[in-house]
């Protein structure tokens, strides 16, 4: 891997439009396919489930803790190499990684071999975002960085989507026969075989980003050329810990939200109105894609807006409208009499779950220099996947097992962790409305 450390002031040209474009839909790509190798276990939880003999906390840290251990403690050392390094290469190394990984998981024989497998699903995603962050940024400019963060991050919405539609779709098909034998690999449970359908695909992406230009860095003329220490970039968010502090934790319990209610709506569909997983993917994937990236556009829309008003925080209180909008919704599932009310009540509940994650790394870039956004952003996503994906689907689980006693229950763990999870982000995100414009100013 070489080093990359051609840098422009922020007043050169950008790339042309169609260059930059054409890398963001790459990069899109690249975390559609990341959600889609993440997600498609929420589908296959009840025959893992039954299979392995687990209780829903073990599921769950297969869903969260699993792949969040090395994904968090991963995105720093790899956000630093992005500051560094051609950040192109670090992405296609990573997609590569997590493809495979997600393949592996399919010939695993037992509960911790699949544990293990997720890790390395995991430690590739890692790579992805901090870079990704990094070079968007020195795509686009300021005053389109909103939007195109936004495209960036409907990937997350589309990956889920496809994933329960087409692995709903694949399950459904590949279920009929407890066992599928397939070459050199052998004979695996038909579950198995989805995680080869899902992650074996990722390796064209990993090499379509070797079509993509690694970018040119642009920096403002205060903060400098040289890369920043490691010290500099923990001593910068220290000082500053009100504005990183409060935007980390609120847009991580947004992840509570989201990563919690993905991992656990196929289960309480399934054991409140015995939906198969067959029908239950393609109609939560058709939400997801549907709400999700409508909610994550539209937020982008709005970061943007308010930033034309005037507002310099309208980044943060875009993550204060998701938080508050989560809320009735989250709360009122449970009671809901009918399938069709549960759905009904899903599109706004998916709709604002997805709303402010264009805007936290937007708003990233407004407080950072170019060079610690690689850092800063490991940093976010540190948090936001540690929190976010780590102990959404466990607070759940750990509600339905050791609370409510009935794996029945789920709905209400759901509503309690996704109404509470909401409140506690929008009062983050209320509190750091003033140290955030106050920072704003002095860039």
């Amino acid at each position: 891997m070489t080093s990359n450390n051609a840098v422009t002031n922020e007043n050169s040209t950008w790339p042309s439009t169609g260059i930059a474009w054409y890398a963001l839909a790459i990069l899109f790509i690249a975390y559609t396919f990341s959600f889609a190798d993440r997600f498609i276990l929420s589908l296959l939880i009840e025959p893992i489930k039954q299979d392995l003999q687990l209780s829903d906390t073990k599921i769950s840290l297969l869903h969260g803790f699993a792949f969040a251990i090395f994904y968090t403690v991963m995105g720093i050392p790899i956000g630093r190499l992005a500051d560094k390094y051609n950040r192109r290469s670090i992405i296609a190394l990573g997609v590569a990684t997590w493809s495979l990984m997600t393949a592996v998981c399919g010939i695993t024989r037992g509960y911790w071999q699949l544990f293990a497998a997720r890790v390395g699903v995991g430690v590739g995603e890692a790579a992805l975002s901090p870079a990704a962050y990094s070079m968007i940024a020195d795509l686009f400019p300021p005053q389109k960085l909103g939007r195109a963060l936004s495209v960036y991050t409907t990937g997350a919405f589309v990956g889920a989507g496809l994933a329960f539609i087409i692995g709903g779709t694949v399950i459904a098909a590949i279920t009929s026969t407890p066992e599928i034998t397939l070459p050199v690999v052998g004979t695996i449970r038909s579950w198995q075989a989805a995680f080869f359908i899902v992650g074996l695909p990722g390796l064209i992406v990993a090499a379509l980003m070797y079509t993509v230009r690694e970018p040119v860095r642009h920096i403002n003329s205060a903060s400098g050329s040289d890369l920043v220490s490691m010290t500099e970039v923990f001593a910068y968010v220290r000082a500053r810990w009100r504005v990183f502090g409060t935007h980390y934790l609120g847009f991580s319990l947004l992840g509570v939200v989201f990563n919690g209610i993905t991992a656990w709506t196929p289960a309480f569909l399934s054991r409140s109105f015995d939906m198969s997983v067959g029908q239950s993917g393609p109609t939560i994937g058709a939400l997801i894609l549907v709400f999700g990236t409508a909610g994550i556009i539209v937020g982008g829309w709005l970061t943007d807006y308010l930033g034309r008003k005037g507002f310099v925080d309208g980044a943060m209180r875009t993550g204060l409208v998701a938080g508050i909008g989560c809320i009735p919704f989250a709360v009122l599932v449970p009671f809901m009499p009918t399938l069709q009310w549960v759905l009904v009540i899903y599109c706004p509940l998916l709709f604002f779950a997805s709303f402010g994650f264009g805007a936290a790394a937007a708003a990233l870039q407004q407080v950072t220099p170019n060079r610690m956004r690689g850092m800063v952003s490991a940093f976010y996503l540190f948090f936001l996947n540690l929190i976010g994906i780590g102990l959404g689907p466990t607070i759940i689980a750990l509600i339905t097992d050791y609370v409510f006693h009935d794996d029945q229950a789920v709905g209400f763990s759901l509503a309690i962790m996704a109404g509470c999870s909401g409140l506690l982000a929008a009062l983050f995100l209320w509190k750091g409305l003033k140290p955030f414009r106050a920072e704003v100013a002095k860039q």
